[in-house]
């Protein structure tokens, strides 16, 4: 984590400009999809955050999210159903790897306390490993929820070629679930806590000559308390060098989660082995953890 970046609010149009010429670096290919400058004052100015990451006077990382409503129970009134949806989070090249996003979204956090909220939701490539161990592993956010193709067909370099399926997460920030792992009140429990625990693997990958990494023939189906899904390491360079591949991991994925959520199991903890001759990376499942706000 840097010390000399600074989280605060883009409240002018010359800050929010920047922050739409960084969405192309950020997600390059995706020119005709960025938010535009006038829509983000919008938001900010109507209940929304829009926060920014600054070196000096630079924008190197924003955060974009606006009042939504919980669609689990929508025979409530719309008050009582009030969430965050939090739609953007970007970080420059040059500077990922720093902490710059996780600033971001514990900055986001406090704005929504700040306006009694529980709830931010956001989705996210559930392959993508490092996605995961921020949402899931450091920020405490849970999973229930699968969407097929969310986005449709995406052209920018991330996302092209391959399915755009997503986790919806739901982050309840004043729960104490959140609360320990932002205060790191918590150890991170690593792969043998988890295989000591009784969780099994359902879906081992194997690697191939190439060294990446086969989704599994055959998928156990989850039993007990916790199971464990494997992902890819680095999908990112697996879709480059294997798009098939990558295609391949997308729908063998989607069906181990979306029975595993029908079950009545969620994604509640993220292990990545890095320390491996061949890096590895699993999600927790766990059942009966109910709403977890």
């Amino acid at each position: 984590m840097s010390d000399d970046i600074v989280i605060r609010p883009l409240d002018s149009m010359e800050k929010l400009e920047q922050a739409e010429a960084l969405q192309s670096l950020v997600w390059p290919g995706s020119e005709r999809d960025v938010v535009p400058a006038h829509m983000m004052i919008t938001i900010q100015h109507n209940g929304g955050v829009v926060l920014g990451a600054f070196d000096g006077d630079k924008l190197v990382g924003f955060v974009l999210g606006f009042l939504g409503t919980d669609e689990e129970t929508p025979e409530r009134v719309a008050m009582a159903r009030l969430k965050h949806c939090s739609h953007m989070l970007g970080v420059h090249p040059k500077y990922r790897g720093r902490g710059i996003g996780y600033r971001l979204k514990c900055a986001q956090r406090q704005a929504v306390m700040r306006q009694g909220i529980r709830l931010v939701t956001w989705t996210y490539d559930p392959l993508q490993s490092r996605n995961a161990h921020l949402n899931i592993r450091r920020l405490g956010a849970i999973c229930r929820t699968y969407i097929r193709d969310a986005y449709g067909e995406m052209r920018d370099g991330l996302n092209v070629g391959v399915p755009s399926d997503r986790f919806q997460v739901e982050w309840w920030i004043t729960s104490r679930r959140v609360e320990a792992r932002i205060e790191g009140s918590r150890p991170p429990l690593d792969l043998a806590h988890f295989l000591g625990a009784g969780a099994h693997k359902l879906n081992p990958a194997t690697l191939g000559e190439d060294d990446l990494p086969r989704p599994a023939e055959e998928v156990e189906q989850p039993s007990g308390n916790v199971a464990l899904v494997e992902i890819p390491a680095d999908f990112h360079r697996l879709r480059l060098k294997d798009l098939e591949l990558a295609r391949a991991w997308r729908l063998h994925t989607r069906q181990v989660f979306e029975e595993a959520f029908a079950r009545g199991y969620l994604v509640t903890d993220f292990v990545h082995l890095s320390g491996e001759t061949v890096p590895r990376s699993y999600y927790v499942l766990s059942h009966g953890e109910g709403r977890l706000g």
